[in-house]
C-alpha cells in the first residue's frame, strides 16, 4: 500500500492495534489491562521490555504469560502492535521470534522501556490508519484495511474485485487466501508476482495447517500438468519473425508487431475451443478484432505460418498449449485465486476453471485500465465464463466489487489519472459497467505533476536530477522510442510502457509519450470537451457508434498513458515537444519548469539492489545497464577454484615426469575444503607428504571407522585426530573473515570486485557467509544485491553451503542454520518428475529431506568429513537415522513438534519414493535397498528458464572423477547410481563432465 495519510488529532497518545489472529482466549482480562496502560503511555505498569531479538518487545500479562509487541510509526505518531500471546514463557515457540534466544532472567532485571526510547530503526512502516478500527493484517508489514476492504474480507466466494494499482488488492487477496481451507491455487501471469505473493503469504512464519496453498504463474500451472517443450515465445522473438515476413505484415495495413502479437494471442488463438477457424474469424464484429474484415484472411494465413515457426524454432505459445493441455486438467483445487485477471485470455481462464472441484469457489481481482495492449478483456465476459453453471441464482447475481481507494500515489498524480479515465470514457464509452469508476487518493501528500517543454536546458536539468538516483525512472511509449530517450537521459532506469507495468518509482518522467504519437492521441480526445473532464464521476454509457473500432485500436494509447502515469508514487513530469496538444490541455496541464525534488545520488549498494530487483522481474536490459553505469568492477587477481582450474592442476600434480608441489598443495586443499576424499587418496599414492598421514595401510582415515575385509573397528588414534585437525584448520582459515563480527573488509572486496565475485575457494562471499552462519553478513550482502541462486561446480547455492555444514555439525544445525533460514532458504524447490512440475514448498516434509539430499550428495560417500555416526552407514545412500539426526536438531519453528518422531520421517520417505502410490505423487527419491535412499535419477531441477537432470546439476561426474583406477572407495558413487539408470559420461565437446539418465 502507498503513502501516508493525515491522522485526526483525536487519536490517543499511543494507539494499540491488535493482530487479526491474536489469540486472547486465556488472557482477555490481562490483555485489556495492558492495552489500557500502553494507551496511556504507562509502560511501567504494562512492564514493557526489549527482547534483544529483532525489533520486538514484550509486556507482562501475568506471572507465566507475555504479550509480544512491536511498534510502528505513521506521520510522527507511534502505534503499538499486539502480535502474539506467549504462553508459559515459551519464546522458542513464537512464530515471530523464529527461534531467537531469549533470556527471561536477564529481561526481568532490566527496567521497563519508555515510549520515546523505541529506536526509529525498529519502527515498522504503517501506511494508513483507520480512525476507529483497531485490527490489522500482517503480511510483510502491518496493513490496516479501510471499510471497503474490511467488508470484502468477510464476504463469501465467489468474489470479483476490481481496483487500481495501489488499491490494496494484493493485501486483501492474500488475507482471504490464508483463511480458505483445503487445496488452494493462486495463479497470475507474472512469475515475479507469484513469488512475491508466496513471500507475502508466508511472511513472519505464517502457516495454516488446514490448507495446502500453491502459488504459481500461469506458465508454471501449465508445467504442473506437463512441461511444454522449448521456450515460451516473447515479443522480442516475435518481432524477429515479423521482420522476416515484413511484406506479409505490411499487407495487413497499419499494424505493428506488438499489435499483431496481441491479435494472434488475444483473438485468433485465445478461445477456449481452440484457434479460430477462418470462417469464425471473418465473422467477428468490428470491436472484436484489431483488423478490418478485409485484412483478416491474410492475418489468418499468417497465423498458420506463425504456428509452424513455433514448432521449428522450439518455442511455444501459452494459449495454444493451454488448449492442448485442457484435457490433462483435473478438478483438484477447492478454491482458486486469480490475480491480475485482466492479463489472461479466455482459454487460459478456462484452463484455470477446469481445476476447480466446485464451480464458484474463486476470487478474481484486477484492473482493466492496466491492459497495456488490447486483448479484448471485459469483466462481463470474465463473469460469464466463471459463473457459467453455478448452482443458485444468488451466486450468479454476485456483483463485482470495486476498491476505489488508492494507498500509493499522491493526490495530484491520482487526480491526473482520473482525468485521463474521464477522457477515455467520454470518447469511447464504457467497456462495461464494472470498469466505470474513479480512484480516490488517501495520501496525505499533495505530490507534484508538471508539464515541461522538451528544450535543451530543461532536458539537461532533468537528466542531472535523474541519472544518478534509483528514485527516478524515465518511461517512453514503445521500445523503438528508447533510442531517442537515451540521447537525452543517461539513467539506466529507462523503460517502455509494457516493461514499466508492475513497477513503481517515487519520481517518474514521461518522455514524449503524447508528442511521439500526435495523431493517435488527437484521435483519443476527439470530441471530448472540458466539461466532460470536470465531471465528478463516471456514468455508464455505451459508445455512440457500435461499429467504431477505435476503442480497440486506440485503447493501447490511452491505457499505456494511464499505466505510465500511475508508476509515479510522488511526482510525475511529462516532457513533451508539443506542449499545446489537445490531450494535454484536456488533462489540465500547462507548460512550466520541472519541479523535481532535489535528490542525493544513490549509493552503489542501492544501485545493486535495484539491479537485482529488476533482474528478478525479467528486466535484464535495465539491470545490465545499471551494472555498466554504476557497478563497474575489477577482475579478481587470483584464480578461483572451479572444475576447469582443478582439472588443469591435476594434470600437473600427477605428472610423474615433472612433479610440482604447488599444484599438489592446491589440489589437496581443494579436496579437504569440498570433502572430496578421492583426490587425497590419489595424492597419497604419489607420495605427497601432507596426504600420507591421512591414509593408513591403504585405507583413508575418516571421522570414525576403518573398513577392512572382514571387520569394522574404530580408530581413535593420533592419525584419526590429525585428519580432523587438518580439515578443520583449512576450513577455519578460509571461513574466518566471513565468520567475524567485523566484516568491513569482506564488504570492501565486494565493492571492488562485485558482490558475486568468486573468492579463492571458488565460492561467493554469500556462500561463505552462509556456511559460517553469519546472519548479519548474509543480510548485508543481500542488501548489496547478492544473488542467492548462484551455484558452484557442485550445484550448491549459498543455502546448500549452510545445509552441507549442518549435515556435519549438529550444533550448527541448532544455531547457525536457523539464523539464516529466512534470509536464504528458497520459498519452494521446483523439480520435474514424470514430465511435470512438482513444487516442494517449505511446509512440506519433503522440503527438508530433499534439501538435505541435494546438499549432502557431494560428500555422502566421503570419509573426508565429520560424521556423527559410524562411517560405514553412509556408503549406500541417505538413511532415516542420518536425516533424523539433523532434523531433530532444528528449532520447532522449522521442524515442528509433531514431526519429531521417526515415524513421521519414515512416512515422508515412503511417500516420496518413485514407486509410491501416495497422492499427490512427488516421486523424489529411489530406495537403493531397505532404508537407503538417493535422489531419483529421473528427477530434474530448474536451472533458470530450463531444466537439468539432478545428477548433472549436482555434477556427479566430477564427484566421481578422481576415483579412477584403483581408488580406495568402499563404494564409488557412479557404480552405485548406475544401478539406478545413471551413467557418468566422458567430457562433452564443451569440456564439461556430464551425468545423464541412461536410455532404456
Amino acid at each position: 500500500m502507498g503513502a501516508l495519510v493525515h491522522l485526526p488529532q483525536r487519536f490517543n497518545p499511543m494507539r494499540v492495534l491488535q493482530y487479526k489472529d491474536l489469540d486472547l482466549r486465556r488472557v482477555r482480562a490481562a490483555f485489556d489491562k495492558v492495552r489500557s496502560a500502553i494507551e496511556a503511555g504507562d509502560f511501567r505498569t504494562a512492564d514493557v521490555k526489549k527482547l534483544h531479538a529483532g525489533p520486538y518487545y514484550r509486556a507482562r500479562l501475568d506471572h507465566a504469560n507475555r504479550l509480544l509487541l512491536q511498534f510502528a510509526r505513521i506521520e510522527g505518531q507511534t502505534v503499538c502492535l499486539a502480535l502474539e500471546v506467549i504462553l508459559n514463557h515459551a519464546y522458542d515457540h513464537s512464530r515471530f521470534l523464529r527461534g531467537a534466544m531469549v533470556d527471561e532472567a536477564k529481561i526481568e532485571q532490566e527496567p521497563p522501556v519508555q515510549p520515546a526510547a523505541v529506536p526509529e530503526t525498529e519502527l515498522a512502516p504503517l501506511r494508513w490508519l483507520h480512525p476507529q478500527r483497531s485490527q490489522f493484517e500482517l503480511l510483510d508489514k502491518p496493513v490496516v484495511f479501510d471499510d471497503a476492504q474490511d467488508t470484502l474480507s468477510r464476504l463469501a466466494l465467489p468474489l470479483v474485485v476490481a481496483g487500481s494499482a495501489g488499491s490494496g488488492k494484493t493485501a486483501l487477496t492474500i488475507s482471504r487466501l490464508r483463511e480458505l481451507p483445503g487445496r488452494v491455487l493462486y495463479v497470475t501471469l507474472s512469475p515475479y508476482l507469484a513469488q512475491g505473493a508466496l513471500a507475502l503469504y508466508g511472511a513472519h512464519g505464517f502457516e495454516n495447517p488446514a490448507q495446502e496453498a500453491q502459488f504459481v504463474s500461469f506458465r508454471e500451472l501449465l508445467e504442473t500438468l506437463h512441461v511444454p517443450p522449448g521456450r515460451e515465445v516473447d515479443l522480442r522473438s516475435f518481432r524477429g519473425w515479423c521482420e522476416r515476413h515484413r511484406q506479409a505484415v505490411r499487407a495487413l495495413g497499419d499494424i505493428d508487431a506488438h499489435a499483431l502479437f496481441e491479435e494472434f494471442r488475444g483473438v485468433i488463438g485465445a478461445q477456449p475451443g481452440g484457434p479460430m477457424a477462418l470462417e469464425e474469424y471473418l465473422a467477428l464484429g468490428p470491436r472484436q478484432s484489431l483488423l478490418p474484415p478485409a485484412a483478416r484472411e491474410a492475418a489468418h494465413a499468417l497465423f498458420q505460418r506463425y504456428r509452424q515457426w513455433l514448432a521449428e524454432a522450439g518455442l511455444f505459445d501459452a494459449n495454444l498449449v493451454a488448449h492442448e493441455w485442457r484435457a490433462r486438467a483435473v478438478p483438484e483445487y477447492d478454491f482458486v485465486v486469480v490475480d491480475e485477471v485482466q492479463d489472461f485470455t479466455p482459454v487460459q481462464l478456462a484452463l484455470v476453471l477446469a481445476t476447480l472441484k466446485i464451480p464458484g469457489q474463486f476470487l478474481l481481482c484486477g484492473d482493466s485500465n492496466q491492459i497495456v495492449h488490447p486483448n479484448f478483456f471485459s469483466w462481463a465476459a470474465v463473469k460469464t465464463m466463471f459463473w457459467h453453471g453455478l448452482a443458485g441464482t444468488a451466486a450468479q447475481r454476485q456483483q463485482l466489487h470495486v476498491l476505489q481507494a488508492n494507498f500509493r500515489n499522491t493526490r495530484r498524480v491520482t487526480e491526473l489519472a482520473n482525468r485521463l479515465l474521464k477522457i477515455k470514457q467520454s470518447r469511447f464509452g464504457s467497456v462495461d459497467r464494472e470498469s466505470n469508476f474513479l480512484v480516490t487518493s488517501t495520501s496525505g501528500e499533495e505530490g507534484d505533476v508538471s508539464l515541461v517543454p522538451a528544450k535543451d536546458a530543461a532536458l539537461k536539468a532533468l537528466d542531472a536530477a535523474t541519472r544518478a538516483s534509483v528514485q527516478h525512472a524515465v518511461i517512453v511509449l514503445r521500445d523503438e522510442d528508447k533510442a531517442a530517450a537515451r540521447e537525452r537521459f543517461r539513467t539506466p532506469l529507462l523503460f517502455s510502457v509494457h516493461e514499466a507495468k508492475g513497477l513503481e518509482y517515487p519520481h517518474v518522467v514521461l518522455f514524449n509519450l503524447v508528442s511521439g504519437q500526435r495523431a493517435a492521441y488527437a484521435e483519443v480526445c476527439e470530441g471530448v470537451t472540458a466539461a466532460d473532464v470536470q465531471r465528478e464521476s463516471l456514468d455508464y454509457a455505451r459508445a455512440r457508434d457500435k461499429s467504431d473500432r477505435s476503442l480497440e485500436v486506440y485503447k493501447f494509447y490511452v491505457n499505456a498513458l494511464y499505466v505510465a502515469m500511475t508508476r509515479a508514487v510522488r511526482s510525475l513530469t511529462l516532457v513533451e515537444s508539443d506542449t499545446g496538444h489537445a490531450l494535454l490541455e484536456l488533462l489540465g496541464l500547462r507548460p512550466g519548469e520541472a519541479q523535481l525534488q532535489p535528490s542525493r545520488a544513490s549509493t552503489k549498494d542501492e544501485w545493486a539492489q535495484e539491479a537485482r530487483k529488476l533482474e528478478l522481474q525479467g528486466k535484464a536490459e535495465q539491470a545490465q545497464a545499471i551494472r555498466e553505469a554504476f557497478l563497474q568492477h575489477r577482475t579478481v587477481p587470483w584464480a578461483p577454484w572451479d572444475q576447469g582450474h582443478i582439472e588443469q592442476l591435476a594434470l600437473k600434480a600427477f605428472d610423474a615426469a615433472n612433479p610440482s608441489i604447488k599444484p599438489r598443495q592446491a589440489l589437496f586443499d581443494y579436496a579437504l575444503w569440498h570433502g572430496q576424499q578421492h583426490w587425497v587418496e590419489r595424492l597419497a599414492a604419489v607420495n605427497f607428504a601432507p596426504a600420507r598421514p591421512l591414509v593408513l595401510d591403504g585405507n583413508f582415515i575418516g571421522a570414525g571407522w576403518l573398513d577392512t575385509r572382514d571387520i569394522r573397528m574404530p580408530l581413535w588414534d593420533e592419525a584419526h585426530l590429525q585428519v580432523r585437525r587438518t580439515v578443520a584448520s583449512l576450513r577455519q582459515r578460509h571461513l574466518q573473515p566471513y565468520a567475524a563480527k567485523n566484516f568491513k573488509e569482506v564488504l570492501r572486496q565486494t565493492d571492488v570486485h562485485g558482490v558475486d565475485h568468486r573468492t579463492p575457494v571458488g565460492a561467493t562471499a554469500l556462500m561463505l557467509a552462509a556456511r559460517a552462519g553469519n546472519a548479519p553478513l548474509v543480510r548485508a550482502l543481500l542488501d548489496k544485491g547478492a544473488d542467492p541462486d548462484v551455484h558452484d561446480e557442485f550445484g550448491h547455492t549459498a543455502w546448500l553451503f549452510a545445509v552441507g555444514r549442518a549435515l556435519e555439525e549438529t550444533e550448527f544445525t541448532r544455531t547457525g542454520l536457523p539464523a539464516i533460514f529466512d534470509l536464504l532458504a528458497p520459498s519452494a524447490i521446483d523439480v520435474q518428475t514424470d514430465g511435470r512440475l512438482v513444487r516442494i514448498e517449505r511446509h512440506h516434509g519433503e522440503y527438508w529431506v530433499l534439501t538435505l539430499m541435494l546438499a549432502g550428495l557431494k560428500t555422502q560417500w566421503s570419509r573426508c568429513v565429520q560424521r556423527p555416526m559410524e562411517l560405514w552407514k553412509y556408503q549406500e545412500g541417505f538413511f532415516a537415522e542420518q536425516l533424523h539426526g539433523v532434523l531433530e536438531a532444528l528449532p520447532p519453528h522449522l521442524w515442528g513438534d509433531k514431526r519429531r518422531k521417526r515415524s513421521y520421517l519414515n512416512h515422508v520417505l515412503a511417500r516420496g519414493e518413485v514407486d509410491s502410490d501416495y497422492r499427490p505423487a512427488r516421486r523424489l527419491w529411489r530406495r537403493v535397498r531397505h532404508g537407503r535412499y538417493v535422489p531419483s535419477p529421473s528427477l530434474l531441477l530448474r536451472r533458470g528458464e530450463g531444466w537439468q537432470p539432478v545428477y548433472e546439476a549436482l555434477n556427479l561426474a566430477w564427484i566421481d572423477r578422481g576415483c579412477g583406477g584403483e581408488a580406495l572407495y568402499w563404494v564409488r558413487p557412479a557404480q552405485l547410481l548406475s544401478q539406478l539408470g545413471v551413467v557418468t559420461t566422458a567430457p562433452g565437446s564443451d569440456g564439461q563432465s556430464r551425468s545423464a539418465p541412461r536410455k532404456a
